[in-house]
């Protein structure tokens, strides 16, 4: 049997959900960076969100309130939150606005 695979149900307590270990990203240089990006999406524009030191849960938490403020979709993936569409000055202003510094980068 192999050791490496966590227990996932035991018959006392039923379904054991896995430990998530929190992850805090590395700030950086301290400002977050709106970038706009199409490559690989099938000509559909959607804008990257970077350089936020804030955990998974944070992370979630912001992305839902950008998305509902914009009114589009979006994800979180790998510490980047994801907005879909053309959306750089309403979020620069949104970041602004909880006292983040805010940069445009790229074209």
């Amino acid at each position: 049997m192999n050791n490496d695979n966590p227990l996932v149900y035991s018959t006392d307590a039923g379904r054991i959900e896995p430990v998530r270990e929190k992850t805090v990203r590395q700030q950086g240089d301290g400002i977050v960076r709106i970038q706009r990006q199409t490559s690989g999406r099938k000509g559909k524009g959607v804008c990257l969100i970077s350089g936020l030191a804030l955990d998974d849960d944070a992370l979630i938490t912001l992305a839902a309130e950008l998305k509902k403020k914009c009114g589009c979709g979006g994800a979180v993936k790998k510490g980047v939150i994801e907005i879909q569409g053309d959306q750089r000055t309403l979020l620069k202003s949104l970041l602004e606005a909880k006292g983040m510094t805010v940069k445009l980068a790229g074209g």
